[in-house]
């Protein structure tokens, strides 16, 4: 027997997301409620360039009170493609244009209460083609050797859970980057 749904009800508009609160009944006939965040999708991408170096931003994060070094990322506006909100993003965030754009997976960011589905893409070919930044938005490039990025990751050098998925799912693609 599946959880059912009873009823659903909102609790905030924000920006970039909705919550909601569901009413569920349990496989065993209990009541319980849930907290979900409604999210409209994003994408992480991992833009390498020609010396093999992955394009890193650093930002601050208020929530964690400290800036984080991600890959670039964003959320779609609506209803926008995955592969158009990367080649957007890309841009936005690091100034540079992919000639070519991969999408290599995706996943939830955190399935236990949003509803936020990640693209993952390689971008490659990247050349100089910049997009006004978010007004919101503070970012430093940093460019980091692909090899130095993965050994950041595995020692825990690296605590965003979105730029160490998308490492490990784009690990296959990036190999021949390495030798």
């Amino acid at each position: 027997m599946p959880f059912e749904l009873i009823k659903s009800e909102p609790l905030l508009q924000g920006r970039a997301f909705k919550v909601r609160r569901d009413y569920l009944k349990t496989p065993d006939g209990h009541e319980t409620k849930l907290e979900i965040v409604e999210h409209g999708g994003s994408v992480v991408i991992l833009p390498i360039d020609e010396k093999n170096n992955l394009l890193f931003v650093r930002q601050y994060r208020h929530a964690v009170g400290g800036n984080l070094l991600e890959l670039p990322a964003g959320t779609r506006n609506g209803d926008e493609p995955f592969e158009v909100c990367a080649a957007r993003e890309i841009r936005e965030e690091t100034g540079m244009e992919a000639g070519k754009l991969q999408k290599i997976g995706e996943f939830y960011l955190a399935p236990g209460y949003s509803t936020e589905l990640m693209g993952v893409f390689l971008a490659a070919q990247l050349k100089s083609n910049p997009l006004q930044a978010d007004e919101d938005e503070f970012l430093q490039v940093e460019k980091i050797p692909l090899k130095k990025a993965i050994e950041m990751a595995e020692q825990g050098d690296m605590p965003d859970a979105k730029s160490l998925a998308a490492l490990f799912l784009a690990r296959p693609y990036l190999e021949k980057y390495l030798g």
